[in-house]
């Protein structure tokens, strides 16, 4: 049955798919632990092939540049992820307005709906109290 969160992600365009993509990706724990574990192996291999003439010996020079170009990509990313998460948030506070005047028209109509019934009920036991009444004086 679709909804509007169902609705809302079939418009997404293929950036903001992308954006949701590497947020779920970069924040989670599996990438923290393949990231580790890269950077162990890489600072291991350097290390251990020091001897043979390593591509990037201590201290790590371009280790430090491609983490550097990763932090600068993961902070543009993030921004982007952030602001799709305020877009999805907006999303969500309009359906949840739309539904609470919905709810609200409903609940007055049911008030009002309450009210009548209670007005018949008090003019039909004031029509029970008057025939109680005339049939008690004619007898």
């Amino acid at each position: 049955m679709p909804n509007w969160h169902t609705e809302h992600e079939a418009g997404l365009t293929t950036g903001q798919r992308a954006a949701d993509a590497l947020r779920n990706g970069m924040g989670s724990w599996p990438f923290i632990g393949i990231f580790i574990t890269l950077m162990g192996v890489w600072a291991g291999v350097n290390t251990i092939a020091l001897k043979d003439g390593s591509w990037d010996p201590y201290p790590y020079i371009l280790l430090n540049l491609f983490l550097s170009m990763l932090a600068g990509l993961q902070g543009a990313i993030l921004l982007i992820a952030a602001k799709r998460q305020d877009s999805i948030s907006a999303a969500m506070a309009k359906h949840d307005f739309d539904t609470n005047v919905a709810s609200k028209t409903e609940i007055d109509r049911l008030l009002q709906l309450g009210e009548q019934h209670l007005q018949m009920i008090t003019e039909l036991t004031e029509l029970v109290n008057a025939f109680a009444t005339s049939a008690a004086a004619r007898a």
